[in-house]
């Protein structure tokens, strides 16, 4: 069982009480033009994700409480959550040391992008 806790309304309950939505931190292809994507951008958007052993950062619904979207940090070996934060912020500073692989280079572009 997966307990998982809400941060924006602090609901806590095991998995059946939220909604999973897959990988976070997942963008769109700029769709202001979509004549302009391209098949790639269009097939990487829906298909492909990260599927890491170890740190794993998930989407989930709050469905019992305020019905609001988070992000969660999760180890994929031991299943255990590391964090809960908020579906606009980036998740706390020592996990995004740990991350690893295309999470690493994912958050050394947002840190660098929000300095600007």
């Amino acid at each position: 069982m997966l307990v998982v806790k809400c941060p924006v309304c602090g609901a806590e309950g095991d998995e059946t009480d939220f909604h999973a939505g897959g990988q976070a931190h997942v963008r769109r292809p700029a769709t202001h033009d979509p004549v302009n994507i391209s098949d790639e951008e269009q097939r990487d958007y829906l298909f492909i994700r990260h599927n890491p052993k170890g740190l794993h950062f998930e989407r989930w619904r709050c469905d019992r409480g305020c019905g609001k979207w988070f992000h969660a940090a999760r180890d994929t070996v031991t299943m255990e959550f590391k964090a809960f934060y908020g579906i606009t912020e980036l998740p706390p500073s020592d996990l995004i040391a740990q991350a690893k692989g295309p999470w690493a280079d994912y958050f050394a572009n947002r840190l660098k992008a929000e300095t600007k």
